[in-house]
């Protein structure tokens, strides 16, 4: 008879299913927080790496990094005893499972960038043993955790499916979102080979309530891109439609509140002044540099790319038509208060924003902007948008708002008093219709 501690995978599973393994969280950025939190709520012992000092020494402290994770639970997470975060990757060899949460971002030329997936595969693969589960879940285009990430963990010799296991399990958070959490989301799963599928899915299963299975590796990467081409091609659409209805005198917003009483065959997008947060701006253009391997033209995908990439800078068209017509001032002599920079409402994540683009081509024009957000105190180092950093928000009041030749809504974050805004802007250019649901008071408000 076969001793299971003898079989790595059977080893594995058994301690996966018993809540005995430990588990190792690569990023405790807005992905591998949340899942840190609902693997330890699962019973599971968390060690979280990071190479950012303050965050680590943040939570170490028990103060979160993100604001819909509370500093009463990672308080008590630190007090249980069952969770750290370190920089010593070191420490990897004593984790069963290791899930990587790290950025893949574009590089200048549209390319995918898989430096952070390669850095800390190699991290791994210095501390990789026998009877471990390595699981990405950052997007990627398919193909990258077999033909990537298994030969840089096979070089000291240790073997695939063998030996250790690798799975793919695309993220799916939705920041700001207080209908869903990591536990409540269902988790797609594919694994590399059979038995790294069926210790894949013991883990997810014990941390979410309810896990997907697909074939392989490849269909779960495939499927994190499909789901965010989708929203970036319908969002493309719209942001179209609100042009062309617009040369019509037609309230798109109007539109399409009225098409989505419809109970079948409709989908409500809406338009905005261009895509942020790190998915929807950037995972189609991995499939299309990984189209081009195979021959295919991705000819829908890069039209919604081109589409949605031009929307900050038909705004600000809009922004100096305004100006213009309503303030009889050139873009040169204006004084912008954007309101919002943070890429979606309600949350303080600026990756990606296009509020960073408008603010740009804005004082490329000669316009001098400033900006409140009651989530971004200061803006954070970026990749991009370097000259970004550090600028603050300024206080919202009637004084200061009265202080400008016009006010840009470009995150529509609830709590702000719009009102009032409405009372002492002198011009408002709204690019989310957050206007419509208030009393605008007495400044002129223009759709864009």
């Amino acid at each position: 008879m076969t001793n299971i501690e003898s079989v790595p995978s059977e080893a594995l599973f058994q301690r996966v299913s018993e809540r005995e393994s430990k588990v190792g969280i690569i990023g405790m950025g807005y992905v591998g927080l949340p899942l840190a939190v609902a693997a330890f709520d699962a019973g599971f012992s968390i060690f979280g790496f990071d190479v950012d000092p303050s965050k680590i020494e943040s939570i170490n402290n028990g103060v979160s990094p993100i604001g819909r994770i509370g500093n009463a639970k990672i308080q008590a997470m630190r007090d249980a005893k069952r969770f750290e975060v370190t920089s010593e990757f070191s420490n990897l060899a004593e984790c069963d499972v290791v899930i990587i949460c790290v950025p893949t971002p574009l590089n200048k030329y549209r390319e995918p960038d898989l430096s952070y997936v390669v850095d800390t595969t190699r991290s791994i693969a210095s501390n990789l043993r026998p009877g471990q589960i390595i699981s990405l879940e950052s997007t990627t285009y398919p193909g990258t955790t077999r033909d990537v990430m298994r030969p840089i963990l096979e070089e000291g010799g240790l073997k695939s499916g063998e030996d250790f296991f690798l799975a793919y399990s695309p993220e799916r958070e939705d920041p700001g979102n207080p209908d869903f959490h990591t536990a409540s989301i269902p988790k797609v799963v594919g694994g590399d080979g059979q038995a790294a599928s069926r210790i894949a899915e013991a883990f997810y299963g014990a941390v979410v309530d309810i896990v997907v299975p697909v074939a392989s590796c490849e269909v779960a990467e495939a499927v994190k891109l499909t789901e965010n081409i989708f929203r970036s091609v319908n969002i493309a659409l719209v942001n179209e439609l609100k042009v062309i209805y617009d040369r019509m005198g037609i309230n798109v917003w109007e539109v399409i509140d009225a098409a989505k009483t419809k109970p079948f065959g409709f989908m409500p997008f809406y338009p905005g002044p261009g895509l942020g947060g790190h998915c929807i701006p950037i995972d189609p253009f991995y499939l299309t540099w990984k189209a081009r391997e195979y021959h295919v033209p991705t000819r829908f995908i890069e039209l919604a790319g081109e589409i949605n990439t031009n929307a900050p800078y038909l705004v600000v068209d809009q922004l100096m038509e305004s100006l213009s017509t309503h303030r009889k001032k050139c873009m040169a002599e204006a004084r912008i208060l954007m309101l919002g920079v943070a890429y979606k409402r309600n949350v303080e994540d600026t990756r990606e924003s296009p509020a960073f683009s408008l603010i740009e081509e804005i004082e490329t024009r000669g316009g001098v902007v400033d900006f409140h957000d009651p989530y971004v105190a200061v803006v954070p180092h970026m990749r991009e948008h370097e000259n970004m950093s550090g600028r603050e928000s300024i206080d919202l009041t009637a004084e200061n708002v009265s202080g400008y030749d016009a006010v840009l809504v470009c995150t529509d974050h609830d709590g702000v008093d719009y009102k009032m805004v409405g009372d002492a802007a002198k011009l408002i250019v709204d690019t989310r219709n957050v206007m419509a649901k208030f009393d605008k008071g007495a400044a002129t408000v223009v759709r864009a």
